[in-house]
Order: structure tokens, then C-alpha cells, then sequence
């Protein structure tokens, strides 16, 4: 019997190496699909209302042959009906993989580390927190290698909040060798730890003030929503840093003439883009989501392969297999 390796979480985009994200990236437009997940059940966990993560991992887990179970935040109450370590270990007492949209990213770490002392070999997979947003990025790269053949000398142009998605798309172009430029406004621009974790790995980063100055050159032109979930209270003093830092048509035209344009959804047109861009023939938006499912799917076989073989398998007829 050969021996099982640990399961492999991802909570960050740099749990992943150049190597293993173009496996992904290749697994993610694979035309047979493996039904690694066949007769398994995934948990996912939802602390934040979801549209595109909810069914794009939904229907990654149905397409490798698994059961995806979806768990609203106060169905299981971490932290208040039970703690956080006892929900995980629950769940991977049912399911070979657990993946979970959470507040604080340190739910993530404490799930996989209650599993891990548990010696519960179910991979744990970020499918948001405030930190990052990993998933998100794979399905970045992914229609960015699509519409470019490939990443060699490409540069992207980040407009707006370095958030969660920011910190993950940052990140994952410099894993890939991509240039990227951010544009902040002063108050909302990329730590110095987010900085300096960049350019430990290597990377090409420009952080610059001006939405101009990051999309001279740019092959792809990226933003995120100016006011993001559970920052409503902040919507007016954002709103007013950020004007200015809107993708429009004059944005647009100092990028190449080829460049696409990429928005994680959903859109506030008329704040952070313009109509014209994200229904303009220059916009990639809805192939990038689509790609949230074809990423989430290349993960997932990628985690599964990695755990060597994880979780409770029942047959059609109800008998056990061992895993």
C-alpha cells in the first residue's frame, strides 16, 4: 500500500508554485474531466452571501463526479454554536475536501490546522477571505493565458482597492512572470508587507498613484468595485478617494491597443468602469467568469491529486471504500 501524503490546502495563491498553478491552468481546460471527487462529497462553507464562487464550485464538484454540499455561515455558527476546530473536523468526518468563504482568513488556518493535528488528511481550499482570493486569480490567469498563448513580457494594470483580490492577483503574476502595476488612491494602495512579500517572490511590481501611469503599456486592465461587502458604512469616503479611478474609454486608449479588460464582479458601471469598457469588444469579463468554474475545477484536481487518495467514498450500492 503506498503511503498517503498530507492533504495539500490553499489558502493563499502562493501556496502554489509557477509549476503547480500552470497544472491547474491545464487541468482547468482539460476535455475529458476526471471524476476524481466520483461517489465523494465537498463541503462549502459560505460566511458571505455568493453568486459566481457558489456555483462555480458547485458545478467544478458535480463535473469531477462529486457531491457538493453548500453550508450558509449561520447553519453552523462558528464560534457561536460550536468552535470553528469542531465545525472542521465535522466536516471532514463526511466530505474529501472542505472549501470555505470566510471573514477572517484566520478561519481558514485554524481548520486546516485542527485537521492537520487531527491527522485528517482533507485538503482545505480558500474560496475568499479578507486576505485573498485565490480562486479568483486562477480564473485571472487562466483568460489571460487564453486570450495571450501565454504570460512571458505581459503586464497588468490593477485600478482601484488593494484588497483581497489585489493582494491574490499581485501575487499570482509574479509567480507567473508577469509585469503588474497597482494604482491606489493614498489610505487604500498595497502595504509595505504586501510589497515586500512580492518582491521576495521575485516579481515585477510597480505601485504607482496615478490610474495613468499604471495602465501606460498595460495588456490587461483589471479593477474591483470601489465599496466591497460589509464596507457599506464606508461608501461615501470611498467613493471620494477613489474618484478618478474608474477603466473608461480614455483609460482604455493608454493601454495597448490589444488589451483586455477584467472585473471580478459584480460591477458598479459608472464607479469603477464604464459601461462602454465592460460591455465594449475589448472586455473579457463574462469568459473570466466562466473561468471561475474551469479554475475551481483544475484546483480541485490538483488538491485531490495531491492528497493521494482523501476522504469517505460510499459506492452506488451504500458499501464503504477505503481511501
Amino acid at each position: 500500500m503506498s503511503k498517503k501524503k498530507g492533504a495539500r490546502n490553499v489558502l493563499r495563491i502562493q501556496d502554489l508554485s509557477r509549476d503547480e498553478i500552470d497544472a491547474v491552468l491545464d487541468s482547468a481546460e482539460a476535455i475529458e474531466l476526471p471524476q476524481v471527487l466520483l461517489h465523494r462529497g465537498v463541503a462549502l462553507l459560505f460566511e458571505h452571501p455568493s453568486a459566481r464562487t457558489r456555483n462555480a464550485a458547485e458545478m467544478a464538484v458535480v463535473q469531477l463526479g462529486g457531491h457538493p454540499v453548500s453550508i450558509r455561515g449561520e447553519e453552523v455558527g462558528l464560534d457561536r454554536r460550536e468552535t470553528t476546530e469542531d465545525v472542521a473536523r465535522t466536516l471532514a468526518s463526511y466530505h474529501a475536501l472542505i472549501g470555505a468563504r470566510v471573514t477572517s482568513h484566520e478561519t481558514l488556518e485554524r481548520m486546516a490546522r485542527a485537521l492537520h493535528e487531527a491527522k485528517r488528511n482533507v485538503p482545505v481550499v480558500n474560496l475568499l477571505s479578507d486576505v485573498e482570493h485565490p480562486t479568483q486569480a486562477l480564473a485571472d490567469l487562466l483568460t489571460i493565458r487564453q486570450e495571450f498563448g501565454d504570460f512571458a513580457k505581459r503586464k497588468v494594470a490593477y485600478i482601484g482597492d488593494a484588497n483581497n483580490v489585489c493582494r491574490s492577483l499581485v501575487d499570482a503574476c509574479v509567480l507567473v512572470g508577469m509585469a503588474i502595476s497597482v494604482a491606489s488612491p493614498m489610505g487604500y494602495a498595497l502595504s509595505d508587507a504586501d510589497i515586500a512579500r512580492a518582491k521576495h517572490l521575485g516579481g515585477n511590481l510597480e505601485v504607482c498613484a496615478r490610474p495613468e501611469d499604471a495602465a501606460e503599456g498595460a495588456d490587461v486592465l483589471y479593477c474591483d468595485v470601489w465599496v466591497s461587502m460589509g464596507e457599506e458604512a464606508q461608501g461615501p469616503a470611498k467613493r471620494a478617494a477613489f474618484e478618478g479611478y474608474c477603466i473608461d474609454g480614455r483609460l482604455q486608449s493608454i493601454a495597448q491597443k490589444d488589451a483586455i479588460v477584467l472585473h471580478c464582479l459584480p460591477a458598479h458601471r459608472g464607479e469603477e468602469i464604464t459601461a462602454e469598457v465592460i460591455d465594449g469588444p475589448r472586455s473579457r469579463v463574462w469568459r473570466q467568469a466562466e473561468n471561475r468554474m474551469h479554475a475551481l475545477r483544475g484546483l480541485l484536481c490538483f488538491v485531490v491529486a495531491q492528497g493521494g487518495g482523501i476522504g469517505t467514498r460510499y459506492s452506488p450500492q451504500g458499501e464503504e471504500a477505503s481511501s
